[in-house]
């Protein structure tokens, strides 16, 4: 009981400081909410359900929801006194555009890279020099 009210107590001052700011990449950057995401993109369930899945309060989940929620990545579907929480995945579309440009950059840099090295392996002349120059190192500290 003392975790889930300790839990409780951190979960409000941690989501009431990130209430400036509602956007995809908050609501993915905690583990429990990516979690959450990934048990409601099967399929729509209550917050009871959810909240079994965690050691923490019925309360701090309903915090995560509801950032979740103010972010686009759930819809709250009312039948009758019970809320299903459903996915709405477009907005993750956001962070794979952002990843993207990154993923794009770093593969043509490691493509890039693994070009110079098949060029620079196919040219004995190159290892020759290397070669001449690490024994240059080695006899000139050996001399020292």
């Amino acid at each position: 009981m003392r975790k889930q009210i300790l839990s409780h107590i951190f979960a409000i001052k941690y989501l009431h400081n990130m209430e400036i700011r509602r956007d995809v990449f908050q609501a993915i950057a905690d583990p429990t909410r990516r979690t959450i995401i990934g048990m409601v993109a099967q399929k729509p369930v209550n917050v009871n359900t959810i909240a079994e899945q965690f050691d923490v309060s019925r309360q701090a989940i309903s915090l995560h929801l509801k950032i979740l929620s103010e972010c686009g990545l759930l819809n709250i579907q009312r039948l009758g006194r019970e809320r299903l929480y459903e996915a709405k995945l477009e907005k993750l579309n956001e962070v794979h555009e952002w990843v993207e440009q990154y993923h794009k950059l770093w593969t043509g840099r490691l493509n890039a890279l693994k070009k110079f090295i098949e060029q620079e392996e196919l040219q004995p002349e190159t290892i020759n020099t290397i070669s001449k120059n690490i024994k240059k190192i080695k006899n000139g500290k050996s001399r020292q």
